[in-house]
């Protein structure tokens, strides 16, 4: 009974861990200039960063899909 427990306790540590690291949205890229990076993000976005956090940031660009 006692290691069903604590089984169940860490399940549930890891996995409010990895949903709470795992805060993902999308930004816009308004301007570069040199080193700094200008994003525009949705507000609600916006409020969960602040001036001086470090971000890891993935660019992908859409293509076009061609047809026949």
């Amino acid at each position: 009974m006692k290691k069903k427990m604590i089984a169940l306790v860490l399940m549930a540590a890891f996995t409010v861990a990895s949903v709470a690291v795992a805060s993902a949205f999308t930004c816009e890229v308004t301007s570069v200039d040199g080193e700094a990076v200008t994003l525009k993000c949705k507000e609600k976005y916006a409020k969960k960063v602040a001036a001086g956090d470090k971000v890891k940031v993935s660019a992908k660009k859409k293509r076009a899909l061609e047809g026949c």
